[in-house]
């Protein structure tokens, strides 16, 4: 990819995943109809501008767009309305990941993600329900810690004891 292609490409991964933050942050503190749909509009606009990238370019990987134009695209496929496009930029991402163009953190992601949707259990312990705030099943649970090892996650108690001291300080402020 052409240098002045990935700036931009770059650029606009990053500008729509603010723009998406700030949508999430708006309908979390306000009136919940209008910008809960104005976030779900954003997501399918994202998605759609995200698939054409894929289509055209492959997955936007840290050695082509930079670290935080990559997550950026992560974070715009974790919120995608559309279940085959994340299937698709999973496989995507995992040879990326095997190739060193991206983290290995953004297939964990990515393929829990996709399990979950399936009903199939995650293989890194990275989605976590809600409102029991545990984590979603689990594949072969006694050696997931290894596994988070390897691409670069602590324990999943730990993460677990991190999010539930979170939710519940956030409760009581």
């Amino acid at each position: 990819m052409v240098p002045g292609l990935a700036r931009a490409l770059a650029g606009e991964l990053v500008r729509r995943a603010e723009v998406e933050r700030s949508l999430m942050r708006q309908a979390r503190d306000g009136p919940a109809g209008a910008w809960r749909d104005a976030l779900a509009a954003c997501r399918a606009r994202n998605a759609e501008a995200l698939g054409t990238i894929v289509r055209r370019h492959g997955w936007p990987a840290a050695s082509q767009v930079g670290a935080p134009a990559s997550t950026a695209a992560l974070v715009i496929l974790l919120h995608a309305p559309d279940l085959a496009l994340q299937l698709g930029c999973r496989d995507l991402i995992a040879r990326a990941a095997a190739d060193g163009r991206c983290p290995a953190l953004h297939h964990a992601y990515i393929a829990d993600h996709c399990a979950v949707e399936l009903g199939l259990p995650q293989y890194y312990g990275t989605r976590v329900d809600p409102v029991t705030l545990r984590p979603y099943p689990v594949r072969r649970v006694g050696t997931v810690d290894e596994r988070r090892r390897d691409v670069g996650l602590g324990p999943l108690d730990e993460q677990l004891r991190r999010l539930r001291e979170g939710a519940w300080g956030a409760r009581e402020t």
